[in-house]
């Protein structure tokens, strides 16, 4: 089998694993039930106060749910990617695609992405690359897809578990570093599901990066679907690896006025969304719960669904008292447990999110 066709096949095996329930994180529970709101029983507004749009410097969301990155570089999942294109069309989120390697690398696979754009012609559309390409491979990506942002993804675990993966990762800071300053749309440093730790986002900041996605464990688990994918499943015990989306957001903390967050992995319901915007994210990802909607019960259950979704985080802002997303930074929010563990050992002052309210 050639390379071309090889990296098709994985891209098909790729979904096939990340639908199944074993991909998800192996926790009995998420750190996201860890993280309590405080009540506010006066909270002075009304649900049609509540604006979800949100408004970052280069990029303008209608909502602060995004389709992260999934899926592009065969038949297959060129079809996947038309159809999450129409829910993001339908439902005003932004979408990221997959890696595009396969179609900067084959020609005839470029239409597997590009079918995002022609299915979504005004959307906010993220490219997608790693971190190990060429300035002149993230300028065809973006020009594949008149891109509006380019994510580089950081999947270390993922490549060296990944039977054909990569095992040498010298440069890739530099190489991130060209590309932000030849690139006049925004650029995501983002993980791919194993959270970033403040050491990680002061290298990226230093090199004039301005927007992380954290991607946290709790979702789809490469290192399990790459596991799946070797003869002898010999590293089944690191699907524990890394830092979980909230503890991920936690550490990012001391960069949230310098720097613009998001957050992904693990996110199961309106309420965790809420969370992460509360913790800092300026917006949030999915990609496991709409895909497995679609395949299950097709593009219009899907597109309901995510307006459900939007409705009930109004409906939650409305709780809090918060008339828009940044206002969710003001509500006061309890750690506990594992995750409060967590901040204690990392010098992380909990406190800062538990008073909020006298702040009000």
């Amino acid at each position: 089998m050639d390379e071309n066709k090889m990296r098709e096949k994985r891209k098909d095996e790729h979904v096939q694993l990340a639908i199944s329930p074993q991909s998800n994180s192996s926790l009995p529970l998420s750190h996201f039930d860890q993280l309590l709101f405080v009540h506010q029983s006066l909270p002075n507004i009304g649900f049609n106060d509540v604006s979800l749009k949100v408004n970052i410097q280069g990029l303008q969301l209608d909502t602060p749910m995004y389709i992260n990155a999934m899926t592009g570089g065969s038949k297959m999942t060129g079809e996947i990617n038309a159809s999450l294109a129409k829910i993001a069309c339908e439902t005003g989120m932004a979408m990221a695609v997959g890696s595009q390697h396969a179609g900067l690398r084959n020609e005839t696979l470029k239409e597997t992405y590009q079918v995002v754009r022609k299915s979504n012609p005004k959307g906010i559309i993220f490219a997608n690359v790693g971190a190990d390409v060429p300035l002149d491979f993230a300028l065809r990506a973006i020009e594949m897809l008149e891109a509006n942002a380019l994510q580089i993804h950081l999947n270390v675990p993922q490549e060296l578990v990944m039977p054909e993966g990569e095992r040498d990762f010298k440069g890739w800071l530099q190489q991130i570093e060209q590309v932000v300053h030849h690139i006049d749309i925004p650029v995501i440093a983002k993980e791919v599901g194993f959270g970033m730790s403040k050491e990680t986002i002061r290298l990226l900041k230093e090199i004039g990066v301005q927007y992380v996605d954290v991607s946290g464990r709790g979702g789809t688990n490469f290192i399990h679907i790459e596991n799946q994918r070797r003869e002898h499943r010999e590293y089944e015990y690191l699907q524990g690896w890394g830092q979980t989306t909230p503890i991920a957001l936690l550490e990012a903390h001391e960069y949230l006025n310098s720097m613009i967050v998001f957050a992904s992995g693990g996110v199961r319901n309106p309420l965790d969304v809420v969370k992460c915007l509360s913790l800092g994210a300026k917006a949030v990802g999915l990609a496991s719960p709409i895909l497995k909607i679609l395949l299950k019960a097709g593009v219009e259950e899907a597109i309901e669904e995510m307006k459900h979704w939007q409705e009930q985080i109004k409906t939650i802002c409305t709780m809090l008292g918060a008339k828009n997303i940044d206002e969710l930074r003001n509500c006061s929010i309890v750690i506990t447990k594992e995750v409060r563990e967590w901040c204690e050992a990392r010098g992380i002052d909990i406190t800062l999110f538990s008073q909020r309210s006298k702040q009000r």
